[in-house]
């Protein structure tokens, strides 16, 4: 599947982003119903073409306050002997650097090194960031804009482990990497821009 989200949901999220912030500075209760029925309209047009249940989908918008940001997917590249640490997710059978949603109250780094224990079983300390990415996921179907930000971390201690969400854990050279990646959450580009890195940690941080 591309990486660019279909046109559809790129006017949902902008309508569910607009009526957000407008509510989130509405006045009175007349702007702030317009701005809750334009958040229906956006999760209607995602049910309506992907069939997803709608009030879920309603829900959530709803569900967002203040000025609408994007969120932030963080991704850990761990190296042992020239190889990079990949796991497999549970959900859909399929490899990805660890990592996932960073947690309000997270520095972005730690989120990083916290998801590597939880989901491979290695204490891991963050050195420089690859890159920061514009990572409009859409496999699977992710209805919020979000950021990635990949971290070079280093291997403090531990052993290789799956978790509740993974079912394994390896190292892989850049040629073996396995073809069935997990959609948006580990990319060709972001696995080319870690292996960079290791190699040249002076290379500058990628961004979009």
């Amino acid at each position: 599947m591309s990486s660019k989200p279909p046109r559809f949901l790129e006017w949902a999220r902008e309508i569910q982003a607009l009526s957000q912030t407008g509510y989130h500075y509405a006045k009175d209760d007349f702007q702030r119903d317009r701005c809750r029925r334009l958040m229906e309209i956006a999760a209607e047009m995602i049910s309506e073409q992907t069939g997803l249940d709608f009030l879920p989908l309603a829900n959530a918008f709803c569900a967002q306050v203040g000025y609408a940001t994007p969120k932030i997917d963080v991704r850990a590249a761990v190296f042992q002997l020239g190889r990079l640490l990949l796991v497999r997710e549970r959900l859909d059978g399929s490899w990805t650097m660890p990592g996932g949603w960073a947690d309000v109250g997270d520095a972005p780094s730690k989120a990083a090194e916290r998801e590597v224990w939880e989901e491979a079983g290695f204490h891991v300390r963050a050195r420089k960031v690859v890159g920061v990415y514009d990572a409009n996921r859409i496999n699977p179907l992710e209805v919020f804009h979000a950021f990635k930000i990949v971290f070079l971390c280093d291997i403090v201690d531990g052993e290789a482990r799956p978790s509740q969400e993974t079912s394994e854990v390896s190292f892989f050279d850049l040629d073996s990497i396995p073809a069935n990646l997990s959609g948006e959450r580990t990319r060709p580009r972001h696995l080319r821009d870690a292996f960079s890195a290791m190699k040249d940690p002076s290379l500058p941080t990628v961004f979009d």
